[in-house]
């Protein structure tokens, strides 16, 4: 159905109440409800009223002088993948090799783990626009391919297709079967007609790549637990988006969510702005771009990702830097070891009082 004409529906989750060990557990989802639909250009929400789930734990300190004093810390979770030289996956790491930075200021790593069965939230967004009718259908043996063999037990993931418009194809499920189907319902729509705007009011026309992109991390992975992921299949050309790139992005990174692109490129087109955007949302987000050129392009790029996706190492920390000032702080991981190539998201937004 269409996102957008859904106006702004949202999972909605309890994220209350998960010590630091804990954080990664799946919760149970809320059946998406009408929202309003806005009345202007929606922009991407203060931090003073989304602060970033599942970072914020209250730790009580004893009662001083009669008095109760809370002491609020900033957990936060970084998952990271390392390869070597050869560009293979480096799993034999331990807490001891890692070191990390916020703002230039080392943080001490509490919790470290290397288990590759943790739950994964996954987006999987279609570039359904014109550009992309010669390859949708390798798209499409690809994508179902990849969510049979990459979700396990507790994972789950959506499909939305974007052109002139964003369609939801299949919301939050477990269940490969329904995501495949989903999949091979995504059709070509560059000239199809406009419909009623919802989340995102229509500028006119165009690929809303920052729109689809903005949809499925603020109105749907932002209120998910553990790792969570876009895939997104695109030459990363927009020309119709209400939103910007910047807005984008900063949904993700408010989402903690890495953006993952499978570059789609012309081998017969000249270098575009596309390979420029999908440098910069996933390099900002802790991602990658894989670029193809043909079929087999394809499958290998979902298996790079899938590999990936399973080779995660999990470092969590409490900020040094108590402020709630809803500010955007850089991170920084660096690897005890040569000739390493480090995969993680490259900053977070601090929550806000």
């Amino acid at each position: 159905m269409r996102m957008t004409s859904l106006a702004a529906a949202i999972v909605t989750l309890s994220l209350a109440g998960y010590p630091v060990a804990n954080v990664l557990a799946r919760n149970a989802h809320a059946t998406p409800t009408q929202g309003a639909t806005p009345q202007g250009p929606l922009r991407p929400p203060s931090s003073q009223n989304n602060p970033a789930p599942s970072e914020q734990q209250e730790a009580p300190e004893p009662p001083e002088s009669g008095q109760r004093l809370k002491v609020q810390t900033t957990v936060v979770n970084v998952f990271a993948t390392v390869r070597d030289h050869h560009n293979a996956i480096v799993t034999d790491l331990t807490k001891d090799d890692f070191r990390v930075y916020e703002d230039g200021v080392e943080q001490k790593v509490d919790y470290f783990t290397k288990q590759v069965d943790l739950p994964i939230s996954l987006a999987i967004l279609m570039d359904t626009s014109g550009s992309m009718s010669e390859i949708l259908g390798a798209e499409q043996e690809a994508a179902s391919r990849f969510v049979h063999e990459v979700l396990h037990k507790k994972d789950e993931a959506l499909v939305m297709s974007f052109d002139t418009d964003v369609n939801l194809l299949a919301d939050f499920t477990e269940d490969p079967t329904v995501l495949a189907r989903a999949i091979r319902r995504a059709t070509i729509n560059a000239a199809g007609p406009m419909i009623t705007p919802g989340t995102v009011p229509q500028r006119g026309g165009g690929t809303n790549l920052y729109d689809a992109v903005y949809l499925a991390c603020h109105d749907e992975l932002e209120n998910e637990a553990g790792r969570k992921a876009v895939v997104l299949l695109t030459d990363a050309e927009d020309t119709g988006s209400k939103l910007s790139e910047g807005d984008a992005i900063e949904s993700a990174q408010r989402a903690d969510a890495a953006i993952h692109i499978i570059l789609i490129t012309d081998p017969r087109a000249t270098e575009g702005y596309g390979p420029g955007v999908a440098s910069k949302m996933t390099q900002d987000t802790g991602g990658r771009v894989i670029n193809v050129r043909n079929d087999k392009g394809l499958e290998k790029a979902f298996d790079v990702i899938s590999e990936e996706l399973r080779s995660q190492y999990v470092l969590g920390y409490s900020s040094t830097n108590t402020k709630r000032d809803g500010t955007f702080r850089k991170i920084k991981v660096e690897v005890n070891r040569p000739e390493v190539k480090i995969l993680a998201r490259k900053g977070y937004y601090a929550p806000a009082s």
